[in-house]
């Protein structure tokens, strides 16, 4: 022997908080410590315990692993074949989650793979395979295995690369199998077990594998390291302090030492400090700071927002990506189109967008399309020319779109616009040039062209009320305001903006809202929006007498909302109004044509007919 008083080097090694390793000079191992043991996943505190074995013909085997050919014992296209997977496209480095049966004919295995490069944040795989609730995932982002076995799930975290596998008896479908760290110490990698290697007990009554008198080789194959070590206890005058190494797929920090006696090589000593512990704290301070900077950036977002839109009230999601898109809108020349119910705030979104645009120093211009009289629309919004018409002014008179120009145009209840001025309409738009009522001589403009509508205009558009060419010439960059029953948390903020508003409008001081009240808000489903919420203020300050507003205050009208309950109809009636409705729009956009209308709705011409007949259709 080598080296004396094993016992005492054992006791005095085993009581170091770094790995040690010694082997002579033929690469046979002297010294282990327990330290290294942990490392390497030789001594493993394994909760689930199975007995000594190897795969049998006939077992199910769950494999999980993220690069097929690494730090699995060199698992291969061919070795995959055991389990009947037989596809030429799965290659080296590919991820792969495989469920199969071992060297048994006539069950298919089911399989997934990502090639290498294309990697996504998770491979999943889960279904019922011989009765057996089977799944596993790859979790790239985290770097964890999971296979599950009817919930029961087995775990393995890896640094670059490892192999995951599950064998179940194909008798009794009982766990005989689950992978561990240091199944390369033990030799238990996927490839070896597939080509029949035996693999250890695990649980507290297995037996420790003994690595004392092994060869370096059969703990650590492969590993780079390894080789020098050997090389350094033959006699190569190598060596190095805390450097970083990988052994085992194991990132550590590694001191090689060359071990003489009287100037003879006897071997090479390696001292390993496990670092993936450090590298795991460290991925998690990454993803604190990544966080964190995400939620500042959020923060710094809201303040854009804010300064942007300083009258659009909320802090809902529903509100902030309604703030971002007008922002990217802002930011261009596009027609935008604003949609959402009466009293969602279109007019105000509109001004937030102008005031955030190029044309920020020019005039706003408003025209509520659906408050003017269509015999003056034309007119009012492109003017005349003097004695263009009975009653008009002597002098003649520009219109919305020559005030808007170098500006901003806000056409409100664009859906109100008649026909035949839609075409006139769709003219500017295209060509930025009109003439005025009674004129000649062209006139051209340089402006933002602002809608806004609270129909559907779709809908509109398939009635024949709202011309096709007009609806996509205005539908560029559309803009949806959700209704206040969708964003109902934004209650809170609108509360604390409209009522001292409110308040100072009507002259008195300010009031405060109590908690039942402002729950009472809360649960109200808001048919007329904001709007109607600045008037219930508005009447419930009025109301109380104190400077708190309280429940009893709040008149909603609870009624009209059990009314809607009563007029919902049944099924089968709902249907059939669909069916009907469904019936007259495509006649309609087919201007009569039933052959077209039922081609469109995709039903028979003796289905067609008897609805026709049914919904008294002309």
């Amino acid at each position: 022997m080598l080296f004396n008083s094993q016992d005492y080097v054992k006791m005095f090694t085993d009581m170091m908080s770094e790995g040690f390793i010694v082997i002579d000079n033929n690469g046979i191992i002297q010294i282990y410590n327990k330290k290294a043991k942990e490392i390497f996943g030789i001594v493993y505190n394994q909760q689930i315990s199975h007995g000594v074995g190897k795969i049998n013909k006939g077992d199910i085997v769950i494999i999980g692993d993220n690069s097929l050919g690494r730090d699995d014992g060199n698992l291969d296209r061919e070795s995959l074949e055991s389990l009947g997977i037989k596809d030429n496209n799965i290659e080296q480095g590919d991820a792969i989650l495989a469920i199969g049966v071992f060297h048994q004919k006539g069950i298919s295995p089911i399989y997934k793979y990502l090639k290498s490069g294309n990697m996504e944040d998770t491979l999943k795989l889960k279904t019922k395979y011989l009765g057996i609730d089977l799944g596993a995932i790859i979790d790239f982002a985290n770097r964890i295995i999971t296979i599950e076995v009817n919930e029961e799930k087995f775990s393995m975290n890896y640094i670059n690369a490892i192999g995951h596998m599950v064998i179940l008896d194909g008798k009794t479908n009982k766990l005989k199998f689950y992978q561990a760290q240091g199944y390369t110490a033990r030799g238990e990698s996927i490839a070896d077990l597939l080509m029949g290697s035996e693999y250890r007990a695990k649980g507290e009554n297995s037996n420790i594998l003994n690595v004392i008198g092994k060869n370096i080789f059969e703990i650590h194959k492969g590993s780079s390291t390894i080789k020098e070590f050997y090389k350094v206890a033959k006699g190569e005058n190598i060596s190095y302090i805390d450097e970083f190494k990988e052994i085992n797929g194991i990132p550590t920090m590694c001191t090689l030492i060359p071990v003489d006696k009287d100037e003879i090589r006897i071997g090479a000593a390696l001292k390993v400090e496990d670092i993936s512990e450090i590298k795991h704290i460290i991925r998690e301070r990454d993803k604190a700071l990544l966080d964190l900077e995400k939620m500042e950036n959020q923060l710094k977002e809201k303040k854009v927002f804010k300064k942007a839109f300083p009258n659009i009230v909320g802090e809902s999601k529903e509100i902030e990506h309604v703030k971002r898109l007008a922002l990217k809108a802002a930011k261009t020349n596009s027609t935008i189109l604003i949609l959402g119910e009466s009293g969602t705030g279109k007019t105000i979104l509109a001004k937030g967008i102008h005031e955030n645009s190029r044309f920020k120093d020019n005039p706003f211009i408003h025209v509520n399309c659906g408050a003017i009289p269509t015999t003056l629309l034309e007119s009012e919004l492109f003017g005349y020319e003097k004695g263009a018409f009975t009653g008009a002014n002597k002098e003649g008179k520009i219109g919305f779109f020559e005030m808007a120009n170098d500006g901003t145009i806000f056409l409100d209840e664009i859906g109100d616009i008649p026909t035949n001025l839609q075409v006139k309409l769709l003219q500017v738009l295209q060509e930025k040039s009109f003439y005025r009522v009674g004129g000649t001589e062209k006139i051209d403009v340089n402006l933002r062209i602002i809608a806004a509508t609270n129909k559907n205009l779709e809908e509109e558009m398939m009635e024949g009320k709202f011309r096709e060419d007009l609806y996509y010439r205005i539908n560029v960059f559309p803009i949806l305001i959700p209704p206040l029953r969708e964003r109902i948390e934004d209650v809170y903020s609108l509360v604390d903006i409209l009522l001292p508003k409110i308040c100072n409008e009507i002259g008195i001081d300010t009031k405060r809202i109590s908690a039942e009240a402002l729950n009472l808000l809360t649960r109200y489903n808001w048919p007329g929006n904001v709007r109607e919420l600045e008037n219930i203020l508005e009447r419930a300050i009025n109301l109380s007498e104190s400077n708190t507003i309280l429940s009893k205050h709040i008149t909603l009208d609870i009624k009209e909302e059990k009314s809607n309950t009563k007029e919902i109809t049944p099924l089968r009636e709902s249907v059939n109004l669909c069916e009907k409705n469904a019936i007259k729009r495509a006649l309609s956009f087919y201007k009569g044509n039933k052959k077209k209308a039922m081609e469109a709705l995709e039903i028979s011409k003796t289905t067609f007919y008897d609805k026709l007949k049914r919904y008294e259709i002309d």
